[in-house]
């Protein structure tokens, strides 16, 4: 195992993300001796928090992992807390001191990882402090992390991309999308490339359509202020649902490395069809959620939400159809949705294949239509794994056909020892392996691709479709599919329907 040296300084070390995912995630690298003994944590925030209440924190924070007291104790002398006015450049002097003794009293080599768990308006700001008051140094790596959302359209995000480029390089940013870095996601690349039977099936001769579907049994809780601004197209569209579609279109790379494959992510985005305003109608539908019930849980209208506005046009659902014309790829439908208050929480893919050419059970009258499908689908959470529907006979004198099931899911042991997202993003971070990051072409080509559908959105005064909480979405997203001859693979609030637990 690599023990990795590194200065961790963490901008916005007291807030949810920092507790909930960070923390943790070093204490798994910590368990596992990917960090151990260089390596040192500075936290910094507003709040006046001592050392030692900084520990008491970050004590908590790991207290589901049910360290021994010799682990814990060990782990937290590592963190340091430094008040901090990201706006105040004389404070930055004193990062600058305390990360230098922390490099000289922990052996770090200069080696230093800046993570900004912050609003996007003070990237521009902490970078530069970082450059003008010498906190980056010349003796070591030094990798900016930074979560999204980045920008709030193209032209936003383009700017805060310059701002950051004044001071770092690209292979120096690493953009986290944290869905890139779930082991079904990063499973997507082996399931293609490491197997011919499906790699020579991954195109437009056999593949019907490609169902990406990202639902949230959540409603917005007590992040309302933020959502009411955003709405599931920024939210989950722009970045979560374009990198999975690009992982499932991009071309073979030449080798597997991350500059290779974020390459061909940027080709396959370059592919997708930009739409015009005027055709945003045809290819994409809203949603928002209307009050619910799901069995015996009663939900609350979006309307009715903690900060929502009680006239706001925030879509809490989006589906929609892209195109990507290439070789590949040419008249094969993509199909993505995500949304909010949905039946179930869950991430799926499912790729449908093109029924046979040529169906010799037509003439039989007990078997006239093909009751199934042949559809892959990959799994990514809550479960992980994938499965193989397909035509089979069914059991019986006739020769009726029935849709049979190849299943696999990984075992909950399996699950509990795999790396959680952030933890394998942390450490590639940690290793400069930038392939589950975003990279910035990456990132403003999902933006091309989705301010078109904004800007469309925004001028249409029309009332936005509504959908009862606890349903699958309002029916203009079944209405997309239809009108193709095609209908969602995945329907589990058709489950709930038929025992009455669900009413519309």
């Amino acid at each position: 195992m690599q023990e990795h040296r590194a200065l961790f300084v963490i901008f916005g070390g007291t807030g949810d993300l920092a507790k909930r995912k960070l923390y943790p995630s070093l204490f798994r690298l910590f368990r596992k001796g990917n960090i151990a003994t260089h390596f040192a944590v500075i936290g910094t925030a507003r709040r006046e928090w001592s050392n030692d209440y900084f520990r008491e924190i970050i004590k908590t924070a790991i207290e589901p992992l049910e360290p021994t007291k010799e682990e814990e104790e060990a782990f937290v002398q590592h963190f340091y807390y430094q008040s901090h006015n990201v706006t105040n450049t004389e404070e930055y002097t004193v990062i600058k001191t305390l990360a230098d003794r922390l490099d000289e009293q922990y052996e770090i080599g200069g080696n230093r990882l800046f993570y900004l768990a912050m609003a996007p308006n003070f990237f521009g700001v902490i970078t530069r402090h970082l450059k003008s008051e010498e906190i980056i140094t010349n003796n070591g790596f030094n990798r900016l992390v930074i979560e999204k959302p980045f920008g709030s359209d193209y032209e936003s995000a383009r700017l805060l991309n310059e701002e950051i480029r004044e001071v770092f390089e690209e292979d120096q940013i690493f953009r986290i999308d944290h869905y890139l870095g779930k082991e079904m996601i990063q499973n997507i690349s082996a399931i293609r490339f490491a197997n011919n039977m499906i790699e020579s099936l991954w195109n437009n001769r056999y593949i019907d359509n490609v169902q990406v579907t990202l639902a949230e049994s959540l409603g917005v809780e007590e992040r309302g202020g933020y959502y009411d601004k955003s709405g599931a197209l920024k939210d989950m569209i722009q970045n979560h649902a374009l990198q999975i579609v690009s992982l499932l279109a991009m071309e073979p790379p030449r080798i597997f490395d991350d500059e290779e494959i974020r390459q061909e992510k940027i080709i396959a985005l370059r592919s997708i069809r930009i739409l015009s305003e005027a055709e945003v109608d045809q290819f994409f539908v809203r949603g928002q959620y209307s009050a619910g019930k799901l069995k015996d849980d009663t939900f609350a209208a979006y309307h009715d939400e903690l900060n929502v506005a009680p006239d706001s046009r925030t879509e809490t659902f989006v589906a929609g159809k892209l195109l990507i014309d290439n070789f590949r790829w040419a008249g094969v439908p993509f199909y993505i949705r995500s949304g909010k208050r949905l039946t179930e929480k869950g991430t799926r893919i499912n790729i449908v294949f093109k029924p046979v050419p040529v169906n010799i059970f037509r003439e039989n009258e007990a078997t006239r239509k093909i009751k199934g499908k042949d559809v892959l689908t990959i799994y990514i959470q809550p479960t992980e794994g994938f499965s193989l529907t397909m035509n089979g006979k069914e059991i019986g004198p006739s020769f009726s056909l029935a849709p049979i099931k190849l299943d696999y899911r990984h075992s909950a042991d399996a699950l509990e020892n795999s790396p959680e997202a952030y933890e394998r993003l942390l450490l590639d971070c940690l290793n400069g392996d930038a392939t589950n990051f975003t990279h910035w072409d990456e990132v403003a080509q999902s933006w091309r691709i989705v301010d078109v559908i904004r800007q469309a959105w925004d001028k249409d005064t029309a009332a936005i479709p509504s959908y009862a909480a606890g349903t699958m979405g309002p029916d203009e997203a079944f209405q997309l599919l239809e009108k193709d001859g095609h209908d969602w693979i995945w329907q589990p609030d058709a489950w709930y329907r038929e025992r009455g637990y669900l009413t519309d």
